[in-house]
C-alpha cells in the first residue's frame, strides 16, 4: 500500500504519514515502489498504527481494497479472481461456506471445480471462447486471503455492491488506462436504442453501456473487447449485477478483425468505439461483406464501426454509437455518410455538451442508426440535435417544455462539460434529447426548436460536403431568449445592482490597537473540547437520494444539485473522529453548519441556511457543526476565510494545495463578541452573493445583446427597442 492508503486507514493527511516516517524509527520500511512513491506491507502498517493508538480497526472495505491493490499478480488479476469468487458466493452461498472452512492451500485446490460449476452455466462450456476462464490452483493460492475478505464484505453489502466498489476504486486509481463511458451518456444511448431483448456491445470495455440497458425477461447481452481481461471483467460485472443472462466472448484481436458474434442479429447495438485508429484493418478487410455502404478510408475507423454495428442488427434494429465530431464532416467519409442517408440507415445525430465523455475536450456526437428492412421506404428526414443548447445564458440546462435544470457554472462550465462530467447537469439534457427524438420517431418530422433540434430533409443534407454536424444547421438562439426576455434580464440586473449598492460594506475603520492579538485556538482543539463536530464528505454522497453539495457549489455560491437517481434518504454519517471501522454514510447538512473545501487553494467557507439544509456533503468538503451555545456559525465561517489563516493551515503538492481544517485558527472570544463579528461576516456574505448574481445577469445580458443584434431579433435602434 502507498502513503495515500496509509493516510486513508488512519484518517489523516499524507503530510502526517511523511512526518511519522521521519519521526518514528520503528515505522515500517518500504517493501516496493520508488523513492518518491514507496509502498508498504499492509500487515506491518496495520500493526504499527494499532500499536501507536492511531487505529482501532481497519475498515473492511479498505482492507479488501489494499489486499487487491497489493496483489502480487496485479489488481486486474485480483479483480478477476475476486469476481469469480463473489459469483460463487452469490449463486451458491452454502458451497462457499463449506469450502471456506478449510485451510488456504486446501481452498485453493477445491476452488477451480467449484468455480467451474458456477461459470459454465453462466458463460458456456467452451473454455476458449467464453468471457471468463477458471483460474488454476497455483494462480488462486495468492488470492485466497483476498477472496475470504471479499466474501466477508459481500456478506455486509451484497456481492454486486462489493464488486462494484472494488472495480470502481480500481478505475478511479488508474484513469489513464481505460476509456470509460460515463453513466449519463450511457443511459442516454441505451434509452435511444429503446427496449431490446438482444443487445450487443462490440467494444464493451468495462461494460458501462450493457449495464445501462433496461432489463427485460429473456434478455441476452453480448459483448466483445480486444482485451480478454476487460471482457472478463464485464462478464462478471453483468452476472453479479443480476442481469437475466449475459454472454461475453473474447477474441484474439479486436472485433473488426475477429468478430466473435458473426451470426448475431441483435435488436440493438450500443458502442463507444476507439477513435482515430489508423490500424483498424483497412487492408485486410478490403472485401469484407460488412461494408454495405462503402469501404471506409484508412482514416475513417469510426465508419467501419458504424457499418459493423448495422451488420449485426436484425432488420429494423437500432444501433447507437458515440462518435467524434469529425466523423460527421470529414471529406473522406462523405460518400458513406451520403449512402447511410439515402438508404434511411442514419436517423439522428445528437451533439452532446462538451466534456460529456472522454476525450473531454470535444463535444462528442451520438449517432442513431436503423438497419433498413427489405422493401421499407427510406426515411425522408434526419434529426439533428445540439444538446449543448439546452443550457441557458445563466448556466442552467432548460427549455420551457422540459423544466429547469441545475447550474453548471465555473469549473463545470466541462465538462463536465458546460462540464459534462458533472452528473448533476445531465438528467435535464437527457430528458430534452429523448423527448425530441421520440416525437421525431412518432411523426417522422419535427418542428424546429431554434438552436436545439431540427429535422432536415435528406435531400438537403446530400450536398458536396454531406456535413451532419448539428451546429451547421442549428445556429444558436439568442442567449437572452429574445428582446422580451432580455428586457426582463436587464430589469433583474438593475434591481440586483441597486441591492448590491445597498449591501456595500461601510467604510473600513481602523481597529483599536491590540484587538487583533487575542488568544487563539484551532478547529482541532475546539473539536476535542466538544465545541464543534467535524464531518468529511465522501464519494457515496450521490447515492443518498438528496441534493449533493459540492466544493464547486461552495466556491461559486450555487445551490446543491438534485441527485441523478432517487434513492432512500441516507442516515446521518459518523463524525470524522469515529472509529474507522464504522460504516460510512453520507453526511446531511443542517442549518448553521459551516462547510469548507479542503482543496483548490482558495479561502472559502459557507454557512448552511434553510435552503441548503438536507443536502448530502460531497467529496472534498469538511463540515463543521458548532455548538450554538459556544460558537456563532458566522463568526466561525468568517475567521476560517482569512487568507493568512488558510495559508498557515495549507500544505502544497506540485500541482495542488490541500487544507488541514483542524489547523485553522480563530480567536477565543465570548459569545457577545462573536455575534458582533458574525453580523459583519453575514453582511459581507450577502454582498458577495449579490455581486455574483449581478455578474451572471450582466454576462447573460451582454451575450444576449450580441446574439440578438447579430441574428436580427434585437433592433439596433435604442428608441425602437424601448418602444
Amino acid at each position: 500500500m502507498t502513503a495515500a492508503g496509509i493516510a486513508r486507514l488512519a484518517g489523516v493527511g499524507r503530510a502526517a504519514v511523511s512526518n511519522w516516517r521521519r519521526r518514528h524509527a520503528d515505522f515500517p520500511k518500504p517493501v516496493g515502489g520508488t523513492d518518491t512513491s514507496p509502498s508498504f506491507a499492509l500487515a506491518e502498517v496495520e500493526q504499527w498504527l494499532r500499536g501507536q493508538g492511531k487505529l482501532s480497526e481497519v475498515p473492511l472495505r479498505e482492507r479488501v481494497w489494499q489486499q487487491l491493490a497489493g496483489h502480487p499478480a496485479g489488481p486486474v488479476t485480483a479483480l478477476l479472481h475476486t469476481g469469480c469468487a463473489l459469483l460463487l458466493v452469490h449463486d451458491r452461498h452454502p458451497d462457499w461456506l463449506r469450502l471456506s472452512a478449510v485451510s488456504d492451500a486446501h481452498l485453493a485446490r477445491l476452488l477451480p471445480d467449484a468455480l467451474d460449476a458456477v461459470l459454465t452455466p453462466r458463460f458456456g462450456r467452451h473454455r476458449r471462447g467464453r468471457g471468463v476462464r477458471v483460474p488454476a490452483t497455483p494462480e488462486l493460492l495468492p488470492s485466497v486471503p483476498l477472496l475470504r475478505s471479499a466474501a466477508e464484505l459481500a456478506a455486509e453489502t451484497g456481492a454486486h455492491t462489493a464488486y462494484e466498489f472494488l472495480l470502481g476504486r480500481h478505475l478511479d486509481a488508474n484513469p489513464r488506462q481505460y476509456t470509460l463511458t460515463p453513466q449519463g451518456p450511457a443511459a442516454l444511448m441505451a434509452a435511444l436504442a429503446g427496449p431490446a431483448r438482444t443487445v450487443l456491445d462490440p467494444a464493451c470495455g468495462t461494460g458501462a453501456l450493457l449495464r445501462a440497458v433496461a432489463p427485460r425477461p429473456g434478455q441476452r447481452l453480448y459483448g466483445q473487447d480486444s482485451s480478454p481481461d476487460l471482457a472478463a471483467l464485464t462478464a462478471l460485472r453483468l452476472a453479479l449485477g443480476g442481469e437475466p443472462h449475459a454472454e461475453v466472448r473474447t477474441a484474439a484481436a479486436d472485433t473488426l478483425r475477429a468478430d466473435a458474434h458473426p451470426d448475431l442479429a441483435a435488436d440493438a447495438v450500443l458502442c463507444h468505439p476507439p477513435f482515430n485508429d489508423r490500424h483498424w484493418g483497412h487492408d485486410e478487410l478490403a472485401y469484407d461483406p460488412r461494408w454495405e455502404y462503402g469501404l471506409p478510408a484508412r482514416t475513417e475507423s469510426e465508419l467501419a464501426w458504424v457499418q459493423h454495428a448495422l451488420a449485426r442488427l436484425r432488420d429494423g434494429g437500432t444501433a447507437v454509437l458515440l462518435m467524434p465530431p469529425a466523423a460527421a464532416s470529414r471529406r473522406s467519409g462523405r460518400r458513406i455518410r451520403a449512402d447511410l442517408l439515402r438508404r434511411g440507415a442514419l436517423r439522428a445525430v445528437v451533439a452532446l455538451p462538451p466534456g460529456a465523455a472522454p476525450p473531454y475536450n470535444l463535444p462528442l456526437h451520438v449517432w442513431v442508426l436503423r438497419r433498413p428492412g427489405p422493401g421499407a421506404p427510406p426515411a425522408s428526414e434526419a434529426l439533428l440535435v445540439e444538446a449543448a443548447e439546452a443550457v441557458t445564458g445563466d448556466g442552467r440546462y432548460t427549455d420551457s417544455r422540459y423544466g429547469e435544470g441545475r447550474r453548471t457554472e465555473g469549473r463545470h462550465a466541462d465538462s463536465r462539460h458546460t462540464d459534462g462530467r458533472d452528473p448533476r447537469a445531465w438528467p435535464p439534457v437527457q430528458d430534452a434529447v429523448l423527448d425530441v427524438y421520440r416525437r421525431f420517431e412518432r411523426h417522422g418530422t419535427l418542428a424546429e426548436i431554434p438552436g436545439f433540434a431540427v429535422s432536415v430533409p435528406v435531400l438537403d443534407l446530400l450536398d458536396d460536403e454531406v456535413d451532419l454536424a448539428p451546429a451547421r444547421r442549428l445556429p444558436p438562439r439568442a442567449a437572452g431568449g429574445g428582446a422580451d426576455e432580455l428586457r426582463e434580464v436587464r430589469d433583474r440586473l438593475g434591481a440586483t445592482l441597486r441591492l448590491t449598492a445597498d449591501l456595500t460594506p461601510p467604510p473600513a475603520e481602523s481597529g483599536t490597537p491590540g484587538t487583533g492579538r487575542w488568544p487563539l485556538t484551532t478547529v482541532g482543539e475546539l473539536a476535542r473540547a466538544g465545541a464543534l463536530v467535524i464531518h468529511t464528505g465522501g464519494a457515496d454522497a450521490a447515492e443518498a437520494g438528496v441534493p449533493v453539495l459540492t466544493d464547486h457549489d461552495v466556491f461559486t455560491g450555487t445551490p446543491p444539485a438534485a441527485p441523478v437517481a432517487s434513492a432512500a434518504p441516507a442516515a446521518p454519517a459518523a463524525p470524522q473522529d469515529a472509529p474507522p471501522g464504522r460504516a460510512e454514510r453520507p453526511v446531511l447538512t443542517e442549518p448553521g453548519d459551516v462547510v469548507v473545501p479542503v482543496s483548490g487553494g482558495g479561502a472559502a467557507a459557507r454557512v448552511v441556511d434553510e435552503a441548503t439544509a438536507g443536502a448530502a456533503l460531497g467529496r472534498g468538503l469538511t463540515l463543521l457543526r458548532p455548538d450554538p451555545a459556544a460558537l456563532d456559525c458566522w463568526f466561525l465561517a468568517g475567521f476560517l476565510r482569512g487568507t493568512a489563516n488558510n495559508r498557515q493551515a495549507s500544505s502544497y503538492a506540485s500541482t495542488s494545495a490541500r487544507l488541514d481544517v483542524r489547523r485553522l485558527q480563530l480567536p477565543r472570544l465570548p459569545p457577545a463578541a462573536q455575534r458582533g463579528y458574525g453580523e459583519r461576516f453575514r453582511a459581507l456574505a450577502a454582498f458577495e452573493d449579490a455581486l455574483r448574481l449581478a455578474g451572471r445577469l450582466g454576462e447573460q445580458l451582454v451575450r444576449g445583446m450580441y446574439d440578438g443584434l447579430t441574428d436580427g431579433t434585437v433592433s439596433p435602434d435604442p428608441q425602437r427597442a424601448q418602444e
